[in-house]
């Protein structure tokens, strides 16, 4: 039964069941109305022909001096009701009728009596109306009209009468042409209900098989909008770019445990292997010293990945919103970061050259953690520069951005490397080599950071020289003081 309860289903009940519900309001307005309008239009008719036999009948008794009954009368009568189409019978004041229009003289209408309804309702309103028998004139019941004949020699009374089914024939041919139409509608409709509600929901189903896939761990069904421009194509493109999302979670989610696992791997072994070695003798005792700090270097390699890691989740806890209320003085980033490594620029034999302003230049974002970008950039650029070679450091604006660049003289990166470096975890041949301490985050954090910015960051490497160049927005005024230089 679940079928039943498909949208598909439901949606086209409720179609059909509007589309019923509106065609028995319409037939039932069509039938009152068309009935009426017939109704009114056969009774205006009746009513000329008995206006205009009245006056035939007084002329031709004005004429001849005769009364409304007799044989001559009746001849006369019974023209005037075959030109007329209906049936015609006169009555006096009294409502006796005194002739009738049927050419056979036994007829048994002459003598006969009409309500005295149907008389008083001739004096008070003018003519009378009605489906009747005319209180059993008639076998059965016909439509009637009456009024006086005007101005005659004498007092009388004229009821012309039709088949009422006559009239219901007539409302009947009305009828069936209405059905017709109606059925020929309701069979296109039908059709196109059945189209446009299946087109309607063949997204929304195809939806809910993508995303009992996406529950079993396979992100690659893809919902297709074809040339749907509608809130159900939006909802299905919308749903192809949350498909895409979730796919590109899930590998990185997949890449970073392999990450992880592989970059835990190496010193868990070693920090295990040497411990079991102290505690079980096969290290001698004269080594110990040796070994723990071989684990103690290892130790600390793991507690860098841990915080590397809790950089990152920290990084993405900061909306775009908070990042774009603030504002800091890069000049004075730059100028931090070279001294907080001065030591360690001065160990490698360093010389630093600077092209930095002499005026603050301030940028859009949170300083601590471009501070952190540039920290990152220079110690990558001490750790692999040459000994006793040139770092430089520039900074300039263009544009309506802020630069910064980072440079130094080492090895050159391979050009396919390039868009590898700042992938998390990701260590070239020359950095396996020379960063041993390193866990391979300090790149991807770089990258990570400037990303939540809205900036951009650029490599190049040819003939020995490495450049790290990225870019933010200038803010449009300086950092508040009472905010420490953070906030605008």
């Amino acid at each position: 039964m679940r079928h039943l309860r498909s949208i598909y289903v439901k949606n086209f009940i409720a179609v059909m069941v509007l589309f019923c519900l509106s065609f028995a309001i319409l037939g039932a307005a069509f039938a009152g109305m068309s009935y009426s309008f017939i109704a009114r239009e056969r009774s205006q008719g009746m009513l000329e022909s008995a206006d205009t036999a009245g006056v035939m009948l007084r002329s031709y008794a004005q004429q001849w001096g005769t009364g409304y009954d007799g044989i001559n009368m009746r001849s006369m009568l019974a023209l005037t009701a075959d030109i007329a189409g209906y049936h015609m019978i006169i009555t006096d004041r009294q409502g006796n009728i005194v002739n009738c229009s049927d050419r056979d003289l036994s007829c048994g209408h002459v003598g006969m009596v009409v309500p005295s309804s149907a008389v008083a309702a001739v004096n008070t309103a003018g003519k009378y109306q009605g489906v009747t028998d005319l209180g059993g004139v008639f076998t059965k019941p016909r439509f009637v009209i009456g009024i006086e004949i005007p101005a005659g020699p004498i007092q009388a009374y004229i009821f012309v009468s039709d088949s009422a089914g006559r009239l219901g024939g007539i409302w009947r041919s009305f009828a069936r042409i209405f059905l017709v139409a109606a059925a020929v509608v309701a069979a296109l409709s039908l059709i196109m209900t059945l189209v446009l509600v299946r087109k309607m929901s063949r997204p929304i189903k195809e939806m809910s098989d993508a995303a009992r896939s996406y529950s079993q761990g396979d992100f690659s069904p893809r919902v297709h909008t074809g040339d749907r421009h509608d809130e159900v194509g939006e909802l299905a493109e919308a749903f192809n770019v949350m498909a895409d999302s979730l796919e590109r979670s899930e590998r990185s989610r997949q890449d970073l445990i392999a990450n992880v696992s592989h970059e835990l791997k190496t010193p868990m072994t070693t920090i295990s292997g040497f411990a079991d070695g102290i505690l079980d003798g096969t290290i001698p005792p004269e080594k110990e010293k040796e070994y723990l700090e071989v684990i103690s270097s290892e130790t600390k390699r793991l507690s860098r990945l841990v915080r590397g890691m809790l950089d990152m989740s920290q990084l993405r806890s900061v909306t775009p919103m908070e990042l774009s209320s603030r504002s800091f003085d890069l000049l004075e980033v730059c100028c931090q970061s070279l001294l907080s490594l001065e030591a360690k620029i001065t160990s490698r034999g360093l010389d630093v050259e600077t092209v930095l302003p002499e005026e603050p230049i301030y940028a859009v974002g949170d300083g601590d953690a471009i501070t952190q970008v540039v920290h990152n950039l220079l110690d990558n650029a001490a750790k692999f520069a040459e000994q006793g070679s040139v770092l430089t450091m520039k900074l300039w604006r263009e544009e309506g951005k802020a630069f910064v660049s980072v440079a130094n003289r080492g090895e050159t990166i391979p050009k396919e490397e390039l868009p590898l470096i700042f992938e998390r975890f990701h260590k070239t041949d020359r950095s396996r080599s020379q960063d041993r301490d390193g866990v391979g985050l300090g790149l991807y954090i770089v990258k990570t950071i400037l990303d939540s910015h809205g900036g951009n960051i650029f490599v190049t490497s040819r003939d020995g020289l490495t450049t790290f160049t990225f870019c933010l927005k200038l803010a449009k005024q300086k950092p508040s003081p009472e905010k420490g230089g953070q906030k605008s």
